[in-house]
């Protein structure tokens, strides 16, 4: 059959078509669908959640700045114009590369002629005692929902308190890379408009928030300019940033450093990194990548493999430095779409080709009218110019039209007005009062 674009496919046509499964639903799987959408072949996406989310937005779900609708979208919603394509609501215990076939957590199997893990990566804890079981990570839209739940209950009740007595309240965040600062700025806004607009009696100045990192400085991927700048805008909001800090053990409600100090703390936000170590990538070749990447080919392959591809941040894909391409969206939907590409190559016969990382910039956001971005062709851009490219960026990224209305609006209407939000307690069973 022809290599070329088709949009319908009769059963009989689907049945003999080769047969792609991609596991993961992310940025990287989503896109490698996209470019298989009603080609000549037959695609399985499998991912244990029926929706993509838009991962750079959950501190914003976190810290009541937006609905979890507003970043999430039902994958079956993003692929219903593609007759070839099959979305199945499942978890994916392996691949057995032995037979084709991957294996569903449920105990089913799905064969394959190609299969593409995407699957991501997940908080990386440092086997740091306590940090897995009490810190909150921010890498799942579960995780945003039990964040907000955390941090909106300890906002109520430290209010019923402060009716006896003065009341002090902290909140850890650990890791100065984009996701703490972006999170600890959010945080920082979340208890202004709380006490301001909501009326919660607490004293402002003993709500403290601390942005705590090893590292010698904030936002270490970024120029030395901006990482200063980070730093003073934070501290303007009122966020505590200590670098040259280690954490030894995280508690319920604490968490100990190196240097001997315990702090009671309402909440531990983790943002100090990730790994792919136990989930389904680092099982795919003998030799794996850093953080248990699995390590591929120039053309997306894995390593030993003719049909097993992996994409995104699951992949340790190497640059022309011999180092490898960082954990990013761009990255993971620029290899998606090349997996795809090369994948048809194969089936057609022809040769694979050499993936290129087409370096678009990083970006993070401190506050309203506060973004650091480092973009190729024009340094680094601080201040409101660095957040207006900070809010477009994101907004094409954003899957789904509805969805980047709803964001828009609601960041334009919080630009000017600082609005009530959706700052609601929300729990997965109701419990009686």
């Amino acid at each position: 059959m022809a290599m070329t674009p088709k949009s319908e496919y009769s059963a009989s046509e689907l049945a003999t078509l080769p047969h792609v499964v991609v596991v993961g639903g992310g940025f990287a799987g989503v896109s490698t669908v996209r470019k298989l959408a009603n080609r000549p072949v037959r695609v399985t996406l499998i991912d244990r959640h029926n929706f993509h989310a838009f991962l750079p937005l959950l501190y914003q779900v976190a810290t009541a700045g937006l609905e979890p609708a507003d970043v999430a979208y039902p994958l079956r919603t993003i692929f219903g114009h593609a007759k070839n394509v099959r979305v199945r609501h499942a978890r994916v215990s392996a691949v057995d590369q032995a037979r084709n076939v991957v294996v569903l957590q449920d105990g089913n199997e799905i064969g394959y002629d190609h299969v593409v893990v995407a699957t991501g990566a997940v908080a990386s804890y440092f086997d740091i005692p306590g940090a897995k079981t009490y810190a909150m990570p921010l890498y799942t839209l579960a995780n945003a929902r039990r964040l907000r739940n955390r941090l909106l209950r300890s906002l109520e009740d430290a209010d019923v308190a402060a009716e006896t007595s003065a009341v002090s309240l902290n909140f850890v965040v650990v890791g100065g890379g984009p996701t703490g600062v972006e999170t600890a700025g959010a945080l920082s806004e979340l208890i202004e408009i709380a006490v301001r607009r909501d009326g919660l009696r607490l004293d402002r100045e003993k709500v403290r928030i601390r942005l705590v990192d090893v590292a010698p400085r904030l936002l270490t991927a970024f120029p030395e300019s901006a990482s200063t700048y980070a730093i003073k805008e934070l501290r303007s909001m009122g966020v505590d940033v200590e670098l040259g800090r280690s954490v030894v053990e995280v508690e319920q409600y604490g968490i100990r450093f190196s240097d001997g100090e315990r702090l009671d703390a309402a909440a531990v936000i983790w943002a100090a990194g990730v790994t792919v170590a136990g989930t389904l990538a680092s099982h795919l070749a003998t030799k794996i990548g850093p953080s248990g990447r699995a390590l591929v080919g120039a053309d997306l392959r894995v390593d030993g493999s003719e049909n097993v591809w992996s994409i995104g941040d699951a992949a340790a894909i190497a640059d022309p430095k011999a180092t490898f391409y960082p954990q990013l969206a761009p990255l993971a939907i620029q290899s998606g779409r090349h997996c795809a590409e090369q994948i048809l190559r194969v089936l057609r016969g022809e040769a694979t080709e050499v993936f290129r990382y087409h370096d678009k910039g990083i970006m993070a956001t401190i506050g309203r009218r506060a973004a650091v971005a480092k973009l190729p062709h024009a340094g680094v851009i601080k201040g409101t110019i660095g957040w207006l490219a900070w809010l477009g960026l994101h907004l094409w990224y954003l899957v789904g039209f509805r969805n980047r209305l709803r964001v828009l609006i609601n960041w334009t209407w919080r630009y000017f007005d600082w609005p009530s939000g959706p700052r609601l307690i929300v729990a997965d069973a109701e419990t009686a009062p």
